[in-house]
């Protein structure tokens, strides 16, 4: 089993910045890719960030390139988002996940984290 605990959410305005961080602990080496998933109200689970732990590749949604950073802290087992320029729309519920894959692609959400809320106003 891996558990995850995000934190680092919050409130501000739109334009702000907040870093989000995602801790792993347990069998950690079960896993090889860690995504940042959210949910906005009323909305279904959209999936914004990953990365391959071992490779370092990431991938973003379209909606945040250019604005949002994945990154990993392999001693910390800490996956970190650094989001800059928040816009309304990135408000909602952000979990992070874990999984395996075998090749870099799709990564399972195997594992999932109890979430942080994010809110951005105008």
């Amino acid at each position: 089993q891996v558990q995850l605990v995000e934190s680092g959410g919050g409130s501000v305005q739109a334009g702000g910045s907040l870093r989000l961080s995602c801790a792993a602990s347990g069998y950690i080496a079960s896993t090889n890719c860690m995504v940042w998933v959210r949910q906005a109200p009323g909305k279904d689970i959209d999936g914004v960030a990953h990365i391959y732990i071992g490779a370092g590749s990431t991938y973003y949604a379209d909606s945040v390139k250019g604005r949002f950073t994945i990154s990993h802290d392999n001693p910390k087992n800490t996956v970190y988002l650094q989001m800059n320029s928040l816009k309304p729309e990135d408000t909602g519920m952000y979990y992070c996940t874990a999984g395996f894959s075998p090749v870099i692609g799709t990564c399972p959400h195997t594992y999932r984290g109890q979430g942080t809320q994010v809110t951005v106003s105008s």
